[in-house]
């Protein structure tokens, strides 16, 4: 007698987040300027985005900050959050909003604006790595696959002083 043979086949799918440009725009140089923003890729498995804000007038008394995060559907059109806060009260109490705390906590360890206001330094992101934000945008809060911009337009007495992009693709 013949033996039927049975195969499982397992398909996994893994989603993989890549920075794919990163931008900062000064609008008031009197308040501050940005310094460099950039993507480095030192192999194939460690990549990063680092960036440097210098203010000019300190201290940082009061600060604000509207997130956008927008998805590529025919351009880029506002995708779940478009949030404005005052980043002094949150990161006073980083429990305040879920949302923004999720997005707070993607960088907060590689960035020296970890502490509530006054801010006496300039403001720097340093090294963050693209496994990071790729664990968190596939593990931690999965988000569908796609190209997105994240907006981080930065207020202080009202007015913008800065616009920081950073772009990235989901597969």
């Amino acid at each position: 007698m013949g033996h039927k043979k049975s195969y499982l086949i397992l398909i996994v799918t893994h989603s993989r987040f890549e920075f794919t440009n990163a931008d900062c725009t000064t609008v008031d140089r009197k308040f501050g300027e940005c310094d460099y923003i950039y993507l480095k890729s030192v192999n194939r498995t460690y990549k990063y985005l680092s960036a440097k804000f210098k203010l000019y007038q300190l201290p940082v008394k009061t600060l604000g900050v509207n997130l956008v995060l927008m998805k590529r559907f025919n351009g880029y059109k506002p995708f779940l959050y478009n949030i404005t806060i005052n980043a002094c009260k949150f990161f006073a109490n980083t429990k305040s909003n879920p949302v923004v705390k999720f997005f707070y906590e993607s960088v907060m360890t590689f960035t020296n604006m970890n502490h509530s206001c006054p801010y006496n330094h300039d403001i720097i992101l340093d090294k963050l790595p693209v496994d990071f934000i790729n664990h968190r945008l596939t593990k931690v809060l999965p988000f569908p696959e796609g190209d997105y911009l994240f907006q981080a337009h930065w207020i202080r007495s009202g007015s913008c002083f800065a616009v920081v992009k950073v772009y990235g693709t989901l597969s």
